[in-house]
Formats: structure tokens, C-alpha cells, sequence
């Protein structure tokens, strides 16, 4: 080993901002929401780059749901929307991390799109996918009494194991998808090497807000049918270009360089990558929109109250 190269084995996983007094006083009071502290490693640039993103391309195909089943739901997406925004409440409400949510609605897609026929409770095999989800991408997983009781126990824990056991012979125990918030980090970091930082305090918190944005409108795009058929890095890289103009720091000709690097990363045509961005656009002003229409209806203050557990960002969008 080369003696130049400074090896550190050290622990640097770093625990979330809820603290472990917070989450001992909170849990007696919150029930089935979970508030113990959660490790998180921090970012490695060696997993990253061209090489990872190749990768991701490549299996990415793998997880793709059918196209008689895509051509199915885009006729009538009600029921599927139905379940993919429950279940987006169901992982706020639990306080999911980010992956949970879209490896959930991919299972359950790939899962109908195998089957093509709906179970008898469907919010039975949402809840399943969700617990499968949250096994595979979290050390705290939301329990089964957790996801019966948010379903205000239409289905028994039993039931509840039987489905997970249904999906998992049904995809034949490949669940590791593969999803837009896959791609997010890898192509944040690859933007950011390439935009021209000015330093300063804003400039710290830009990678974060960028992320976070990109999240919400990826979330967005799972629970709308109309993105069932666009490939997950194609998602993400709508979804990161959106965020880059929503932010509104960058000039034209520097957001013009940035969509062409996007284009790249996800081996899309620009114009392909500007339609799926405008897309994303339009559908979040109509959800906008359709949440500014119910605002003078839901006066009362206890809706609000319930959903403590939605992020900031998730709340000016209707889902």
C-alpha cells in the first residue's frame, strides 16, 4: 500500500437532527411513528461519477413495468394515483426516509404489471410494498400494526404478511430497484462540479435545497400516471433541471449549459429532457392550482395538525 495515501477506518456516520431525548419523550405521545434517531452515513465521492451513473443506466431497464400495463393505467389512472398518494402519506406520516416512497410504487407497479389484476385490498398491497421498501432502505422499518393502522385496519397484520409474501414470489425476491432518487446524488454532484460556485453562506445550502426540490418533484411524478413510462434517470434529471430554474440564482446561458449536462448524464435528447421538464411543470402548477381551489373549503385547522409529519416542501403541493 502506497504510504502517501491517508487510510482512516474511523466511524463518521453522523445521527439525524432528532435527538434521543426528543425521540424518548415524543414516542409515548406519537404512538406508531417512530422518532428514534437514525445514522446516516456521509457522502462518499468515490461511489459517484460516470461510472456509477453507466451502471444505473443499465440496470435500470430491468425494473421498467410493462407496456400493456403502462398503456392500461394511462387509460384510467385513477385507481393507481389513489394508491401511489396514499401511500406518500402513509411514508410522511411515518416519517419514511426518501427512498422509501418511490421503491414502494415501484414494486407495486411492477407487481400489477406482472399480474394485472388488482387484489382484493388493494391499500393491503400498498401497505406491503411500503413495509418492503422501508426493510430494504431502512435499520428502523415501519412495522405492520403501523401500516394496518393507517389503513384504519381494513386488513390483520396476517394479511399483511401473506401479500408480502405474494410480491416477493411474484418478483422473485428482485426488489432492489432501481428509482429517479437513485440517480439524484450522482447527477447533484455532477452539476455542481460543473456550475461556477461564488462561495458565501448561500452557495453552502444550494446542493440541499436542490435536492430537496428534486425529491418533491420526483415524489410528484411517481403518484402521476402520465411518468409511468419515462425511465427513472430521465425522471431525476427533469426533476434536478426543474429545481435549477425554480431556484432562479443561475442565468440563462448557465441553465442552458447545466440541462445540456443533465441531457448527457441520462443519455436523453435535450428536447426530450426540456418536454419531460415542462411536463413536470405543468402538472405541478394544476396541483397548485387544484390545492389553492381547496384551500377556502378546508378551514379547519386539525387538517393541518394531522399532516405534522410532511415535510415543508410536500405541503404546497397537493398529492
Amino acid at each position: 500500500m502506497d504510504r502517501g495515501v491517508s487510510v482512516s477506518l474511523w466511524c463518521e456516520e453522523v445521527e439525524d437532527d432528532q435527538s434521543q431525548d426528543q425521540s424518548q419523550v415524543e414516542a409515548p405521545a406519537q404512538g406508531h411513528i417512530r422518532g428514534s434517531p437514525q445514522l446516516r452515513a456521509g457522502w462518499d465521492p468515490t461511489v459517484s461519477g460516470h461510472r456509477v451513473i453507466q451502471r444505473l443506466l443499465h440496470v435500470e431497464e430491468r425494473y421498467m413495468p410493462s407496456m400493456l400495463y403502462i398503456a392500461l393505467i394511462q387509460r384510467d389512472p385513477e385507481r393507481r394515483e389513489e394508491l401511489a398518494k396514499w401511500a406518500l402519506e402513509v411514508c410522511c406520516e411515518c416519517g419514511c426516509d426518501e427512498p422509501v416512497f418511490p421503491l414502494s410504487v415501484s414494486l407495486m407497479d411492477r407487481f400489477l404489471s406482472a399480474s394485472l389484476s388488482l387484489p382484493v385490498s388493494p391499500y393491503c398491497l400498498a401497505a406491503a410494498c411500503i413495509l418492503i421498501a422501508s426493510k430494504l432502505t431502512e435499520c428502523d422499518n415501519v412495522s405492520a400494526d403501523t401500516l394496518c393502522a393507517a389503513a384504519e385496519y381494513s386488513f390483520q397484520p396476517s394479511d399483511l404478511r401473506d401479500m408480502e409474501r405474494v410480491i416477493l414470489a411474484t418478483l422473485r425476491w428482485d426488489t432492489a430497484a432501481v428509482t429517479p432518487q437513485d440517480f439524484l446524488p450522482h447527477f447533484l454532484a455532477s452539476v455542481e462540479q460543473r456550475g461556477d460556485g461564488e462561495g458565501g453562506e448561500e452557495e453552502e445550502e444550494r446542493p440541499s435545497t436542490l435536492r430537496r426540490h428534486s425529491d418533491t418533484l420526483a415524489a410528484m411524478c411517481a403518484c402521476d400516471s402520465r411518468f409511468l413510462g419515462a425511465p427513472p434517470s430521465l425522471v431525476a434529471a427533469a426533476s434536478l433541471n426543474c429545481a435549477l430554474r425554480g431556484l432562479g440564482n443561475q442565468g440563462p446561458p448557465q441553465l442552458a449549459l447545466m440541462s445540456e449536462a443533465l441531457a448527457e448524464l441520462c443519455q436523453a435528447d435535450l428536447a426530450v429532457l426540456q418536454c419531460y421538464s415542462e411536463m413536470i411543470e405543468y402538472s405541478l402548477r394544476q396541483r397548485l392550482r387544484s390545492g389553492l381551489r381547496q384551500a377556502p373549503v378546508e378551514k379547519d385547522d386539525e387538517v393541518e395538525s394531522e399532516r405534522a409529519g410532511t415535510p415543508t416542501d410536500m405541503r404546497e403541493i397537493d398529492f
